[in-house]
């Protein structure tokens, strides 16, 4: 048997894809959930704030998955590497709109 050259990513950028879509819709989900609550009855200024920050972190975050899915979907032998950028951003989204949520919970 001869050896394929060249490297045959079979289905691991669909299986990607489809992680990055679910964890965009969790971010969103999250993200509805926590302007619900920033502005339930009388939001006040720093339920307002909170709503906006909550608004851009959920923006940031679905530029980042949405350069990913669109990388991903490429019909490539290898997809390409997600940035160090990219990484550091997605990452940063999910962690601000972690500690976001829980301050609106406490």
């Amino acid at each position: 048997m001869g050896r394929v050259s060249g490297r045959d990513p079979g289905l691991q950028p669909a299986r990607t894809r489809l992680a990055w879509r679910r964890t965009t819709l969790s971010c969103t989900v999250a993200a509805v959930l926590a302007e619900k609550t920033a502005l339930h009855g009388s939001p006040g200024t720093v339920g307002w704030v909170a709503a906006a920050l909550v608004l851009v972190v959920w923006l940031g975050f679905l530029g980042v998955a949405h350069r990913r899915i669109t990388g991903l979907a490429r019909d490539e032998v290898a997809p390409p590497l997600m940035s160090r950028r990219g990484a550091v951003l997605g990452t940063a989204c999910v962690i601000a709109m972690a500690v976001f949520a829980a301050a609106l919970v406490v």
